[in-house]
């Protein structure tokens, strides 16, 4: 059993790992003073530690290096293990084709590299996250690169303080219809339906880019919510996948050195 962090721009995800199968999630808003998080963090790892006694190793893969330090303190701390982080310690074993490879997040090839191992190449990855990004997996397996567009939450906020008579939209949920009958259902439809048309779009765009039929893979903290609108493009839902990203990348960690060992 493995523990899983995954740190992004607005939250900090710890996936408990048993196998290939995601057994506890516990989610925490890093948009907090860092006392603050701090403790959160020593609740949240206190409550995992009761439940989960035993680990065989932490493993991190964080775009927030400032939220990386405290992670990785918290971890060393209270489960008393020195966790493993995603592009120091252990390397995506994949080909990057992006013009300069330092500036895809860690997360994005730990997804594409899950995606990748789990479901076959090509491939399309969605995540649907703070931002909603696209990644492209060739037919020979490297990462080609990508699509960044803001995230869900993102713009339902920017309507909101960039116009004067839009609402603010407080709980992010699927539209009942179409055509909405008032201003928040219009924004929820937009949202929506409009981002669902966008995927189906690019998605069509990428299969004739990479000429073959790549699986689309969709992950991410909205995707139970999108799911209805890009249900007939999409190969595989998997909210989990950067999970089983990072439990990929320790299981080859651990049959590296063990061949290491053996040679």
């Amino acid at each position: 059993m493995i523990l899983t962090v995954d740190i992004g721009n607005t939250t900090v995800s710890f996936g408990v790992l048993r196998g290939q199968r995601v057994a506890e999630m516990v989610t925490t808003e890093i948009s907090v003073p860092k006392p603050k998080l701090r403790l959160e963090l020593k609740k949240i790892l206190g409550c995992i530690k009761k439940k989960f006694p035993n680990f065989e190793c932490a493993i991190i893969c964080s775009v927030v290096p400032g939220v990386l330090d405290l992670c990785e303190k918290a971890i060393r701390q209270h489960l008393k293990i020195k966790p493993i982080i995603v592009g120091r310690d252990v390397k995506v074993p994949m080909k990057n084709n992006y013009r300069n490879p330092k500036q895809v997040g860690q997360d994005r090839l730990v997804c594409a590299y899950a995606a990748k191992c789990l479901y076959g190449q090509p491939a399309i990855v969605i995540d649907f996250g703070t931002a909603t990004t696209f990644d492209v997996i060739s037919r020979q397996g490297s990462y080609e690169g990508g699509i960044i567009v803001s995230g869900i939450r993102l713009s339902a906020e920017s309507l909101f303080q960039k116009t004067a008579l839009l609402p603010k939209i407080s709980t992010i949920k699927g539209p009942h219809t179409l055509i909405g009958k008032d201003t928040q259902e219009s924004i929820l439809s937009g949202i929506f339906f409009g981002y669902g048309a966008m995927c189906c779009g690019l998605i069509d765009q990428i299969a004739k880019k990479i000429k073959g039929r790549p699986k689309v893979v969709v992950t991410g903290g909205y995707t139970r919510l999108m799911k209805k609108f890009i249900s007939k493009k999409a190969t595989k839902i998997d909210k989990d996948l950067v999970f089983k990203g990072m439990g990929l990348l320790h299981s080859r960690k651990v049959q590296n050195a063990e061949s290491a060992k053996n040679h």
